[in-house]
């Protein structure tokens, strides 16, 4: 029987490859070591390899199509109804051919290197802002214990740590402003690698003619256009604005019955960071609307006025969000009236 998809669970060492014919019928399913996964997809050239989109996944992905394959990363959530019996290496590859099958499947194609290279450095500025945010929640914690309490946000209780440290008539025992001067250089040097990092954008994003475009959007800046292209590549995976933004989970939850539509807040799915970044940049355009002429800030003010300010940074947001698909896939600019 002809082998026409392969569906692979990927591990470190030993794969499972379950191959299928035309009809879904399972015609092999073994597992097979990692250096020799190459060599035996290789015996079906040109047949479809559908895999899980995980950790590794975009590497297969890219080594495979540098084969001449046909390669398909499905999200697990997506896999997971097809899980027949008890879950095992066998179950769950033979699951992957049945997902890929479906005819209304919402796929991805693996990233490219360009990407994933954006994607990694977004990855550790995240990481190192999310270690400086505990380390400046534990210092305040620590300093709360001394009775000492600085106003909020992160630059003034930096600016306030010189004195703290300096004045002897404060609460602080000399155990305390050692634990606390340790914390401060840790902050500072942490201050240093997310600075570096933002450096590293600004030049990839300078290099990057797609992101140069979408950096004409108000309210995106270099953080926000890397991360949509290393998310989204040039978006020919969305079938239109609205699917991408769907995918960022900006559009209204519903929950309809009976002929009868009941539409809430928004889905929250996909990708937060990139959510984050566009609310964030939303926030941006909303206040700065008063003073500006450009289409996108007068229909914001629009908004603000029928429906308040919160809702309208999600509609912002979702606005952006199909503006910057719609540059991405037609190699367009920006035309702001």
């Amino acid at each position: 029987m002809k082998v026409t998809l392969i569906g692979i669970d990927l591990a470190k060492n030993i794969f499972q490859v379950c191959g299928v014919n035309q009809s879904g019928n399972q015609v092999f399913n073994k597992a097979v070591k990692r250096n020799e996964l190459l060599s035996e997809l290789l015996k079906y050239p040109g047949v479809l390899v559908a895999m899980e989109a995980c950790g590794g996944s975009n590497y297969w992905g890219r080594e495979l199509q540098a084969l001449g394959f046909k390669v398909l990363l499905i999200p697990p959530i997506h896999v997971k109804p097809f899980v027949k019996g008890n879950k095992n290496d066998r179950n769950d590859s033979f699951a992957i051919t049945e997902a890929a099958r479906r005819p209304n499947l919402q796929g991805v194609i693996p990233r490219s290197l360009e990407q994933t290279d954006i994607m990694q450095v977004h990855k550790l500025r995240a990481r190192l802002v999310d270690s400086r945010t505990a380390l400046i929640n534990q210092l305040r914690g620590f300093l709360s214990e001394y009775g000492e309490v600085v106003a909020q946000g992160k630059e003034k209780l930096l600016a306030a740590l010189p004195e703290l440290l300096e004045n002897a008539n404060n609460r602080l025992t000399c155990s305390a402003r050692h634990v606390v001067q340790q914390i401060w250089s840790e902050w500072c040097e942490l201050n240093k690698r997310i600075d570096s990092l933002d450096s590293t954008l600004k030049q990839l994003a300078k290099n990057n003619e797609a992101a140069t475009r979408l950096m004409q959007i108000k309210g995106v800046a270099e953080k926000t256009a890397t991360a949509v292209i290393a998310h989204a590549g040039n978006g020919c995976v969305y079938k239109n604005g609205r699917h991408f933004s769907a995918n960022l989970g900006l559009v209204p939850k519903e929950n309809s019955s009976g002929g009868k539509q009941k539409l809430s807040g928004i889905t929250k799915r996909g990708n937060k960071y990139i959510r984050r970044l566009l609310v964030q940049g939303a926030w941006s355009v909303l206040r700065n609307a008063e003073a500006s002429d450009d289409r996108l800030s007068q229909w914001a003010l629009k908004v603000a006025s029928r429906r308040g300010k919160q809702k309208a940074v999600v509609a912002v947001a979702n606005k952006m969000a199909r503006i910057i698909w719609s540059m991405l896939f037609h190699k367009t600019e920006y035309r702001s009236n």
